[in-house]
């Protein structure tokens, strides 16, 4: 039987296209593309809002009259309108996602279309868990929040849940994902779809972290994370009010 949250990028549509609407995905799809060099066609998401993480490569994003250079390990934010081509000077892969209903009233920040991963600073969650946060509205993506993130090996995170629809881009490392009666195998190049409140659990099953790039809506932190009686899993983080006046039996 199919899983409902997980489908491999070698299942992939010959348009790229891995989670989509039709897979249950309303709020964000996600597609994986490889590009040999040389300029790509004009490209825009229309009304909708874009994050790539260009996972190998390396080139420059040209929008307007800007030309931006871009390598491996980078995020790359595109607002609804702009349009884009990618000169690529390394053949590249890249992980896209596509936010169907941006957000239109929340304040933002000066806006970074392209973020190194290097560059930004590691964040902390349960387990030991490490996250670098891309983009979100202090870079000026205000409908959301785009990171990669670390599950670490040894004993795995609590089950839990998220306020936020996330979608994930596996990129190193190999586990399993717990998430209702299904136990899926996580590998390089294996993408989920976790809407808001699914109960879950992420098993590293190997010795190196699993690394994973990821992007949820609606804007928050990583670290927001609740046990299924509505408790926070991370110290600072509020519990959920609304988990718990409605009972743990909600889903």
């Amino acid at each position: 039987m199919a899983s409902r949250f997980v489908v491999h990028r070698s299942a992939a549509r010959p348009d790229g296209a891995v989670l989509t609407e039709e897979f249950g995905c309303r709020l964000l799809t996600e597609s994986v593309f490889s590009f040999q060099a040389g300029t790509t066609a004009s490209f825009d998401p229309g009304g909708h809002e874009e994050l790539l993480f260009v996972v190998r490569g390396g080139g420059h994003l040209l929008v307007g009259r800007t030309r931006q250079e871009f390598g491996p390990q980078t995020g790359i934010h595109i607002a609804p309108g702009e349009t884009c081509q990618l000169e690529i000077a390394d053949p590249v892969e890249i992980v896209c996602v596509r936010v169907m209903r941006p957000a239109g009233d929340v304040a933002v920040g000066e806006r970074r279309r392209v973020s190194p991963l290097h560059a930004r600073d590691i964040g902390h969650a349960t387990a030991g868990r490490q996250y670098r946060i891309l983009a979100d509205p202090s870079t000026g993506f205000g409908s959301g929040t785009h990171f990669v993130g670390e599950v670490p090996a040894g004993e795995p995170a609590p089950v839990h849940y998220h306020l936020y629809d996330e979608v994930i881009y596996v990129l190193r490392g190999n586990g399993i994902l717990h998430v209702d009666d299904e136990h899926n195998p996580l590998s390089p190049g294996t993408c989920v779809h976790l809407p808001a409140r699914t109960l879950h659990q992420v098993e590293n099953t190997g010795d190196t972290p699993i690394v994973e790039v990821a992007v949820f809506v609606p804007a928050g932190s990583p670290a927001a994370a609740y046990l299924p009686d509505g408790t926070s899993a991370y110290p600072g983080v509020p519990d959920d009010p609304q988990r718990l006046v409605t009972g743990p039996g909600r889903q």
